[in-house]
């Protein structure tokens, strides 16, 4: 199963609402908040690649409050 961690930042203060807003996506597994460069850390998993491509750029990315995204997807092992 394809599987991304998905590292953002948001908005100042804007970081409870983002983290509600992803919660809502069925295929997030996991969503943290974080100290330093970054303000969550979230997992994805999905069907196929292609419908997880999907949920990062369409989903994520678009988000208001979000203002930048590092997405690391899982190689298979």
């Amino acid at each position: 199963m394809p599987t991304a961690y998905i590292l953002l930042c948001c908005d100042l203060g804007s970081e409870n609402e983002v983290l509600e807003e992803i919660k809502q996506i069925p295929e997030v597994e996991e969503v943290n908040r974080v100290f330093g460069v970054y303000d969550m850390i979230v997992k994805i998993s999905s069907d196929n690649m292609d419908k997880l491509k999907e949920i990062i750029a369409l989903k994520i990315r678009k988000m208001d409050k979000v203002r930048s995204v590092l997405t690391i997807i899982r190689t298979e092992s």
